[in-house]
């Protein structure tokens, strides 16, 4: 598979050549990207920059290359517009030096307002702006994705709570197809250099960038691992390395499908998530009429809201049941392949990014990742 980079480096590469342009120094079609605790720089391309509004802005433009087929943000066009502002740096945090814009076609949250953006993401600016803002001086840089709206439509990110256009989440600066066997390839790595260095007898997994994010945001201390679809491969693979515990935390949309036995979650390679929770449903005696409503219904949190606003216990109690069986089911997975005595526990968040149920296992977890 080609190699490519995450849309945070995209991002500084357009942002550095527009600071660039703005402080007097020649365009260049590339930039060297250095990313926070890595020795190794990037190159990453530049479409153009130059002085707007009477020579008070630069403008840097960048099209991103993530070498993947299948991603939303190949070939997107980046804007990136840098303004300088006088002010008294002595009083101002370095890393509030750089106020960053969300402009037309980056995503927001739709309570704060505020950009949808990464640590990560943050991180690689500063680490790459900050000693090229002139002293005496902060840097305005607002981001714009001219065909970020019209992705965000084919996204699921309304329903996490971010509008207008696309999040900046990437978390790592190479970017892994979360259905290719490179994925898998560096998952393993990962977990291999994790128990490899201290041991660790619990840890987590989660799927997508969401998950990621949330996790990383919580209080918990145990080694996280993004896993993408590969779920099944990696249960195994943390038996046969001696973990004790595998968290699973992720959203529903993902984790029911664990509970109908589909271990690659994948979307290409299999749905099946209305048919398991009708499954569930059932056994857990769900009235008939709600069941029919449900099978009808294109998405998991469609469902939930169904269920909420018959009975918030009974859906509240269907969800937990979702939760043992996806821990179930995944111990019985693993034992097809190795003998084990592994625990893994179901950690489950909705759609606005709140963590909301738990199997018997994740009970023991759920408040570190809430933050109680």
């Amino acid at each position: 598979m080609k190699k490519g980079f995450s849309l945070p480096l995209w991002v500084t590469g357009a942002a550095k050549s527009a600071v660039k342009k703005l402080i007097g120094l020649p365009f260049e079609d590339h930039e060297l990207i250095k990313i926070p605790k890595e020795k190794n720089l990037i190159k990453i391309k530049v479409h153009s920059s130059g002085l707007i509004n009477e020579e008070s802005n630069a403008l840097g433009i960048s099209f991103v290359d993530s070498g993947l087929h299948l991603d939303l943000t190949q070939n997107l066009e980046i804007w990136t517009i840098a303004a300088l502002e006088q002010t008294n740096t002595a009083s101002i945090r370095s890393s509030d030096l750089i106020n960053i814009i969300p402009g037309y076609g980056v995503g927001i949250d739709k309570k704060t307002s505020e950009i949808c953006i990464s640590n990560f993401a943050k991180e690689v600016l500063v680490e790459n702006l900050l000693d090229i803002i002139p002293e005496g001086y902060k840097l305005n840089l607002e981001i714009i994705l001219p065909n970020g709206k019209f992705l965000a439509e084919r996204t699921s990110n309304q329903s996490f709570g971010i509008v207008e256009g696309l999040s900046i989440i990437g978390t790592s600066a190479e970017t892994y197809s979360s259905a290719s066997p490179d994925q898998l390839k560096n998952a393993k790595a990962q977990l291999e250099r994790i128990i490899s260095n201290e041991v660790h007898e619990k840890i987590i997994f989660v799927i997508g960038e969401n998950g990621l994010d949330l996790a990383k945001s919580s209080n918990t201390d145990f080694p996280i691992i993004k896993v993408g679809n590969w779920i099944g491969p990696l249960l195994v693979d943390a038996a046969i390395k001696k973990i004790k515990t595998v968290i699973l935390f992720g959203y529903h949309g993902k984790l029911i499908k664990l509970a109908g036995g589909i271990f690659h979650t994948h979307n290409h390679l299999a749905d099946a998530r209305i048919e398991i929770l009708v499954y569930l449903a059932v056994i857990e005696k769900v009235p008939i009429e709600i069941i029919n409503k449900i099978s009808l219904l294109k998405t998991v949190e469609d469902a939930l809201l169904l269920l909420e606003s018959f009975n918030l216990s009974l859906a509240d109690k269907l969800w937990n049941k979702l939760s043992n069986t996806v821990e179930n089911r995944s111990v019985e997975y693993v034992n097809r392949y190795t003998k084990t005595d592994m625990q893994v526990a179901a950690i489950i968040f909705d759609r606005q990014r709140k963590i909301r149920w738990s199997g018997n296992n994740g009970k023991d977890y759920i408040s570190t990742f809430k933050g109680f």
